[in-house]
């Protein structure tokens, strides 16, 4: 059977976003210890005028995760082949990710492991390191069986929770319109005297807004990982591939025109389902800022430490007195264990997929599953390393987690897909092909910004 005649017809019009599948996915991945933890600190500690910050942040990235699903969809391989099809020494660029999204991988998941358990021990009589090795548990289990469906729609029943409290404690201190309009000046709001010297906040402002660019949308790994779930749904030329595969090139050569006009619906259907994930993103990431502002802020209080869960249920608390704080924390703990699921299912294929090409006998030795499950139990391990070493800080976690996976991959990121879309793509298929199915240009007009922007930020973290 051809790739062509596997190729499903793409929706058309509102039917669109009834076919929505993969950004609903990369949206649970972005609900998660940034909403919970980095913006609601943010708000606290420099108010609603960060309401540009994640703005622009969302829109760059969005640019970069639709350009990423663009090409997978037109060529049928995920992002990590597309990186080693890159200009120059063979498999340079997947040996550097590969580098990085080791410690990545290992600080970021542990990071969620480590939110998530303060969260936990709030609830049960259990400490901090305990609760963050059962979450650990739970959620490699998960990944490992593939079998969560149902954990998921009770996951996705607390996260709606969390998601509708934090809107109405939003709506009860939302700001005035002239605030709105100051929040979106680019201007840098400076630290409070309160938050220098009762949370030991460091004057710089950018020591807070540069893990929160990182991490909202998601970082490096986020973005790869939608990809992922666009094969998993079978957009495009993905229909039928499986992971772990590089692109069938006699098949793409073979693409015709008609083939090819297809494969373009199903990109256009990429692009509502990505703005259909950053629009819900950006609805909650604002909202919790608006709502740590509002309720932390007045108080002067700024999530840190240990007691991070119990410094947020204020949120909650202040409007719904203690049952609303129970909400919360069960709700956040979902939340986080949920991401967490999520990110070891996203962070073991992209590892697997650059020791795949890498190291090509992995590849031919084990089955995709069975290379999956290796990175998995890797990664497992470095959770419970990362909870038990420093697991009693999960706000200094979340940030160092951020700058990793967030900031340091991103500018790289945007020129590499940049490239895959404008250069390498026009030597998979033929010209009048590529012609259908190359992007517009203001794909590389907002991936170059994306590279420009992102570079800034890792310029800022070496400087300050």
């Amino acid at each position: 059977m051809t790739e062509g005649k596997r190729l499903k017809t793409a929706p058309r019009g509102l039917a669109i976003f009834l076919a929505i599948g993969p950004g609903l996915i990369w949206c649970s991945d972005m609900i998660g210890s940034g909403e919970v933890i980095l913006t609601t600190r943010n708000g606290a500690i420099l108010g609603v005028g960060l309401i540009w910050v994640i703005l622009l942040s969302l829109f760059l990235k969005y640019w970069i995760g639709i350009s990423g699903a663009h090409y997978t969809v037109c060529t049928g391989e995920g992002m990590m082949d597309m990186f080693d099809r890159m200009p120059g020494p063979k498999h340079w660029l997947v040996w550097i990710i590969l580098a990085i999204q080791l410690v990545a991988g290992g600080i970021g998941s542990g990071a969620l492991a480590s939110a998530a358990g303060a969260f936990v021990s709030s609830l049960l009589p259990v400490s901090p390191h305990v609760a963050g090795w059962v979450v650990c548990l739970g959620a490699f289990w998960l990944a490992w069986s593939g079998g969560f469906q149902l954990l998921k729609y009770l996951m996705g029943f607390f996260v709606a929770l969390i998601v509708l409290g934090v809107l109405y404690v939003a709506a009860t201190v939302f700001p005035s319109g002239s605030e709105l309009l100051q929040a979106l000046t680019f201007e840098i709001p400076s630290v409070p005297a309160w938050a220098i010297e009762k949370a030991g906040v460091h004057p710089n402002p950018w020591r807070e807004i540069l893990p929160l660019l990182g991490w909202v949308a998601g970082g490096f790994g986020t973005q790869v990982w939608y990809t992922y779930w666009v094969i998993g749904e079978g957009y495009g030329m993905t229909a039928g591939r499986g992971y772990g595969r590089p692109a069938d090139l006699g098949g793409l050569r073979a693409v015709d025109e008609p083939l090819a006009r297809g494969i373009k619906g199903w990109c256009r259907a990429v692009y509502a389902d990505g703005a259909m994930a950053m629009t819900t993103t950006a609805l909650v990431t604002i909202s919790f800022l608006i709502a740590g502002a509002g309720v932390l802020g007045a108080r002067q209080l700024a999530p840190q430490g240990p007691e991070v869960a119990f410094t947020l249920s204020r949120l909650f608390s202040t409007t719904w007195g203690s049952i609303g704080a129970s909400l919360f924390l069960i709700s956040g703990a979902a939340a986080l264990v949920s991401t967490l699921a999520v990110q070891l299912a996203g962070w073991p294929r992209l590892l697997a997929d650059a020791v795949r090409i890498c190291f090509p006998g992995f590849g031919r030795r084990f089955a995709w599953r069975t290379q999956f499950r290796i990175v998995l139990v890797f990664l497992f391990f470095t959770n419970v390393i990362v909870v038990y070493t420093l697991g009693y800080n999960p706000v200094s976690l979340v940030k160092l987690a951020a700058v990793f996976d967030g900031l340091l991959l991103t500018p790289i990121q945007a020129v590499a897909i940049a490239i895959g879309l404008f250069v390498v793509m026009p030597r998979l298929f033929e010209r009048p092909v590529y012609r259908i199915l190359k992007p517009h240009w203001t794909f590389g007009l907002f991936l170059g910004l994306s590279a420009l922007v992102f570079g800034f930020c890792v310029f800022k973290v070496v400087t300050y």
